[in-house]
């Protein structure tokens, strides 16, 4: 069957030339309001979590949160393999239906303080969100006319990332005083969370009635195991899907790692306060979120490989060093000084964004198995969280701050080395020539 986008069939909407399907509209506004529930509790749960479990559970707060982490990044490869299985329509149903019966589980646990019923249930929410989401990121390649490939995932981002911190975090900060504030307030907010995941859920669920997200997309021959693990093999088969995942999980993992050393440096040693600080992390977000279209829709038009070469790799890069050694030239504590520092911060977040267009060369890569392309591209994004700490973990003792920094540079470098094999004929008709 062809994937070819429906609405460039049926003629061109407005929506469809800026890169967004117009078949697919209402999915795309579900994804921001159901990652904005998700996304309530990014700013408060560890904190929440620890004030409820009491003494004899705070300490096991950071193991709750990491093994949480291990969840989403488990449902991040089986939503793309799931998707190609039954189809990305039934995996975000599944999705939306373990977020809302482990948050409540979740919630109830916390009311109880039971610590076990914790740990397990915010486990398995873990797996809800990934499975939406990246489900319908599945159905946009399926749809998107390969020409405005780039765009589209541009725009899923600008939906995702929209929602998980940005408006999520904006909702908690009026809801939480509106719900009396303290401990109380919090947890009346995450309550609140479940009604705009459901609402998020609702609109993409009725709103969207393109029918390939209903249909199975793998090749009817491939066993149900053959497709579960194709990701996996095809990683071992394919240089090229192998060389894609690692650019992917590059992409992001020197923005946790710079998370993990940063706070200390821009709060603590150059004298400009928490709060700063976190205005900072959220102004570097914005001008990620600003630019996630504009680097999809430039892709389309200069090249998806060149985009993540010049812009993703040599302009993070190059925002990275800024980031980290502008503060260090600049007096301790001045205001210019912080706001350069700022500017600098604000360089490296709009030049991640120039990775966009690999959402978009990982399923070119193998046409005929978009959903384990997507599968692996999808696991190397939760997979960054882990490389990003790990190389701070393993460096830092090593060769301190800066030689973490060169060390991510040094990994885009590798990056930079591993584009050249991943050039794709990004025309229409390429697609049919690839699959036959």
């Amino acid at each position: 069957m062809s994937t070819k986008a429906v609405a460039s069939e049926a003629g061109e909407s407005r929506l469809d030339r800026v890169g967004i399907p117009h078949s697919l509209r209402w999915g795309f506004l579900g994804v921001l309001i159901f990652m904005t529930g998700n996304g309530v509790e990014s700013n408060f749960i560890a904190p929440h979590m620890s004030s409820a479990l009491g003494a004899a559970g705070a300490p096991l707060v950071p193991t709750i949160i990491a093994m949480y982490s291990l969840a989403v990044l488990i449902a991040s490869y089986l939503s793309g393999a799931l998707a190609d299985l039954f189809g990305p329509r039934r995996v975000m149903l599944l999705g939306f239906g373990v977020w809302v019966v482990f948050e409540i589980l979740f919630l109830l646990a916390l009311s109880i303080d039971s610590v076990s019923l914790v740990f397990l249930s915010y486990f398995f929410r873990g797996f809800g969100f990934p499975l939406f989401a990246f489900a319908f990121l599945v159905w946009i390649n399926a749809v998107s006319p390969r020409r405005r490939n780039g765009a589209a995932v541009g725009w899923f981002y600008v939906m995702f990332t929209g929602g998980l911190p940005t408006l999520g975090s904006l909702f908690a900060v009026l809801a939480i005083p509106a719900f009396g504030g303290g401990r109380l307030g919090e947890a009346a907010t995450m309550w609140a969370s479940l009604g705009l995941v459901t609402l998020g859920f609702m609109l993409a669920w009725f709103g969207v009635r393109e029918p390939t997200g209903r249909l199975r997309l793998a090749p009817e021959d491939e066993s149900a195991l053959d497709v579960m693990t194709s990701g996996l093999r095809l990683t071992f088969r394919e240089p090229k899907v192998a060389m894609g995942f690692l650019v992917r999980l590059i992409n992001t993992a020197p923005e946790f790692g710079m998370f993990v050393i940063l706070p200390s440096v821009i709060a603590d040693e150059m004298g400009w306060g928490q709060s700063r600080w976190l205005v900072m992390t959220s102004v570097v977000y914005a001008g990620n979120i600003l630019f996630n279209a504009a680097f999809g829709a430039l892709g389309d038009k200069w090249g998806w490989t060149r985009t993540v070469r010049w812009f993703g790799v040599v302009g993070s890069a190059a925002g990275l060093l800024l980031w980290w050694y502008v503060p260090h030239m600049v007096p301790a504590g001045s205001d210019w000084g912080y706001f350069a520092s700022l500017v600098a911060g604000t360089v490296f977040g709009i030049m991640l964004a120039g990775f966009v267009p690999m959402g978009a060369i990982m399923p070119a890569l193998v046409p005929a198995h978009k959903g384990a392309a997507m599968a692996m591209y999808t696991t190397a994004a939760g997979g960054a969280i882990f490389l990003g700490t790990g190389v701070v973990a393993v460096m830092q003792p090593l060769v301190g701050n800066t030689g973490v920094v060169w060390t991510f540079v040094g990994l885009y470098a590798c990056a930079f080395v591993m584009l050249h094999w991943l050039k794709v004929d990004q025309s229409d008709n390429a697609e049919q020539r690839e699959t036959g």
